[in-house]
């Protein structure tokens, strides 16, 4: 048999794929010094991908700035692999604009005038972050060096299966394609990144009886996909959801439809109709939109790294628990860091507003337990204003506990909440708020890296993808600030409602309507279209990506299986290992197949970063980058090959 060249097959050609390119190029010298086939197997552009391609509305913003934003390995990313050093998405611009980044194609015009107004502290458009994304694919692909083949197929994988039966080695796979031609790999690594889902029971069954009665309803989806050309102008709308995917329907819904803001000498914004738009009725279980971004700058000591949710601290649990509670183990130590920043930004930069010293409080903070009647009392007898005081409950549940009389009540009340929290996350002189963003983000790139799942009880892995998640996204990942000055316009104009806190909808077959409302206030309102204005839940199980419900169906992997006290059940995702192999229904790896993305049991980091953080996407593109080459390298050589079925 001629010696052949093994071939590693990706379904999914987005920025996670660029990413581990990125890492196989740097981590290749060391593992596998002979050629390679790759075949990216992606639809849409790679690069960008889906979710990041350019073709979407061009008002749709990232949600970080673009300073905030690099897909390179820095020095600061502890991992195994050399660091690779390279321009963030704001030097890129630059380059591209002084023509030190060659590697682009001509923009258009609208693009070549956000390229000329970006600063760092800008908010860029997901096409311009697309152009950046496609660019790095380039370039990782061309540092895999000449030995290496690269083929795009702008197909759509359908399914994997074993390919001894076609005279390849044992450990083959054919990966499907929905043209009818086959990829024939060694390693198969599934990197899709967010999917579409089959709706649930409840949501289908909510379309079905919109459309039994001439009415809308969008169940949860990535938004930019949902066709909304069914909602007419001035029809009541209610929306599900406050968080990124109801900022992304306001602006398909109003400035989409041809409306503009206008600033007025205040700062303040006003809407302008185009009279093409609907009104929005929206609510949520807070019933409050997400934090916006921060801008202001620290003016206390820097930030260092977690004091208390540390790598001795964690091994210390491990050492005394079998299994590790959030809530009871982990919590504390990461409430306690946020809190600790929180109160240090305060001594060192406003000493005006503390009674003592840090030193002083410091010392008597490192003693005490989060959960203390000491704590709060320290911090109450140490903040003059009470406002300041940090209560992470408060936080979390802005409105609970608020009894709305009327419908006005709750309009007052959640539109003076939006301008407080801008009044906070935007004024020069409340960087405590940057200080609590900071820490919380620290601990949410660390906890996958120093907390193994195994070892975590079935309720805190639940809570970590749930709660924890939700709660850091909601303080941590919210829009840029204009959005909510934005959403304030809407809502001075007449054509965003809020429903408020621990919101309800049914279907109300005698009125042929929803009716939505909340456990907090007796407002109700019926309408004919109903949004769920969420991603839907990230499931294998549910996928309706033909390659992942294939692998689902075919019983190569297995769901991942959380032991309560009411037994086992699933929670729909792929369930792998550390180095994120594909695992039986008998929980052995099976060899040559890989996973990574929010769908699996992994810990699900996004596919970029902040440059200069550890970032945990890098660090698991670095570890599944080796994982790969290692197996390539004690796999018999085989060839990779396109043929028609």
């Amino acid at each position: 048999m001629p010696s052949r060249v093994p071939a590693i097959a990706f379904i999914g050609g987005g920025p996670r794929t660029a990413g581990v390119l990125e890492r196989l190029a740097a981590n290749r010298p060391a593992l596998f010094a002979g050629p390679l086939h790759v075949h990216v197997i992606e639809p849409h552009h790679p690069g960008s991908g889906r979710i990041w391609r350019y073709d979407q509305d061009p008002g749709l913003l990232l949600n970080s700035t673009a300073a905030d934003v690099t897909m390179f390995t820095d020095a600061s990313v502890a991992c195994d692999g050399p660091s690779v050093d390279g321009p963030g998405l704001s030097t890129w611009a630059a380059g591209v604009l002084d023509g030190s980044i060659r590697d682009v194609p001509a923009f258009e015009p609208h693009l070549l005038h956000q390229l000329r107004a970006l600063t760092p502290a800008s908010f860029p458009s997901r096409q311009l972050q697309s152009k950046y994304l496609e660019w790095f694919f380039r370039r990782a692909v061309g540092a895999l060096g000449p030995d290496v083949t690269v083929t795009v197929h702008r197909d759509t994988a359908t399914g994997v299966s074993a390919a001894a039966d076609g005279g390849h080695d044992d450990d083959a796979h054919r990966v499907r394609l929905a043209s009818g031609a086959e990829v024939v790999a060694d390693v198969v690594v599934y990197a899709l990144g967010h999917t579409d889902s089959l709706p649930d029971p409840e949501s289908a069954r909510l379309s079905e009886f919109a459309a039994r009665h001439g009415g809308f309803h969008a169940p949860p989806s990535y938004t930019t996909d949902v066709d909304y050309s069914g909602i007419e102008s001035g029809q009541d709308v209610i929306v599900s959801g406050m968080g990124l995917a109801f900022v992304d329907l306001l602006v398909l819904l109003f400035e989409g439809r041809g409306g503009r803001f206008e600033e007025r000498p205040d700062g303040e914004l006003d809407y302008v109709p185009s009279g093409a738009e609907p009104r929005v009725w929206a609510g949520s279980r807070r019933g409050v939109p997400y934090h916006s971004k921060i801008s202001s700058v620290l003016r206390g000591e820097p930030i260092a790294r977690p004091r208390y949710f540390t790598a001795e601290a964690i091994d210390a649990l491990l050492a005394e628990h079998q299994e590790l509670d959030f809530r009871t183990h982990l919590w504390p130590l990461i409430a306690k860091d946020a809190g600790y920043a929180y109160y240090r930004e305060l001594f060192t930069g406003y000493p005006s507003r503390v009674v003592g010293t840090w030193a002083s409080f410091e010392a008597r903070f490192d003693a005490l337990d989060w959960y203390s009647a000491a704590r709060e009392e320290l911090a109450a007898f140490s903040v003059r204003d009470p406002a300041l005081l940090l209560d992470l409950e408060k936080l979390d549940h802005p409105l609970s506990g608020c009894a709305f009389a009327d419908h006005q009540a709750v309009q007052r009340s959640v539109a003076a909440y939006i301008q407080n929290d801008l009044n906070l996350r935007t004024s020069p002189d409340h960087s405590e708020t940057l200080a609590l963003f900071t820490a919380l983000l620290f601990v949410y790139m660390d906890l996958g890296r120093l907390v193994p799942q195994e070892r975590l009880n079935a309720r805190s892995q639940q809570t970590i993808h749930g709660w924890w998640h939700g709660f850091f996204s909601f303080v941590d990942s919210g829009p840029p600030a204009h959005r909510l000055r934005e959403m304030l316009a809407l809502h001075r104009a007449g054509l965003l409602k809020f429903l408020g806190p621990g919101m309800w909808v049914r279907a109300d077959d005698s009125l042929g309507r929803f009716v939505a409302g909340t456990f907090q206030s007796p407002v109700v309102v019926d309408a004919s279209a109903y949004i769920e204005a969420r991603l839907p839940s990230a499931s294998v199980e549910r996928s309706a990506n033909p390659a992942l419900a294939d692998l689902h169906d075919a019983g190569w992997g297995t769901e991942q299986r959380l032991l309560t006290s009411e037994g086992a059940h699933s929670t729909g995702k792929l369930l792998v290992s550390g180095n994120h192999q594909v695992l039986s229904p008998v929980a052995t790896p099976q060899r040559g197949l890989f996973a990574v993305g929010p769908w699996t049991s992994g810990w699900g980091a996004g596919a970029f970063a902040r440059p200069n953080t550890n970032a945990a996407p890098f660090r698991e593109n670095d570890a599944l980058a080796r994982s790969i080459l290692s197996t390539v390298a004690t796999t018999r050589p085989t060839e990779s090959q396109l043929t028609p079925f």
